[in-house]
């Protein structure tokens, strides 16, 4: 490995960990969210150190060529990361349908409620609410 490629990994790792952390110091991107590409940071600034490290650890799990082991690393991280998306996206999509069904509910109470009061009394809370506005 040449001196420019050993320095370009060590940058371009240190510049990963940096933007990971300045996003979550800027609340751009919150911590749960932010452990896989810290981890992914701390890895690459790792082999980038050592590059001999990926070697040893591609032999020790049979692959011929490390940059293989770095692709299926990488490979790996994308899908745990794909995976937390997913759940998060459903926990969230299933919170939208409960919160959209308690609207609906409580809407259809306020035109009962709307419709049960005597007239004079709807006018009144409609002019209330709109001079608190």
């Amino acid at each position: 490995m040449s001196t420019l490629q050993y320095v370009l990994g060590i940058v371009a790792a240190s510049l990963t960990l940096v933007l990971v952390i300045e996003m979550l110091r800027l609340r751009r991107l919150r911590e749960r969210h932010a452990w896989w590409w810290l981890v992914a940071g701390v890895l690459a600034l790792i082999i980038a150190i050592f590059p001999q490290s990926l070697e040893a650890v591609a032999t020790a799990l049979g692959f011929d060529v490390p940059i293989n082991l770095a692709f299926f690393a990488s490979l790996i991280l994308l899908f745990l990361v794909a995976l937390q998306h997913s759940t998060e996206l459903t926990k969230a999509e299933s919170r939208n349908r409960v919160l959209a069904e308690q609207v609906a509910m409580l809407d259809i109470r306020v035109r009962e409620l709307e419709t049960s009061a005597p007239v004079g009394d709807v006018k009144n809370a409609k002019d209330r609410s709109r001079k608190s506005k």
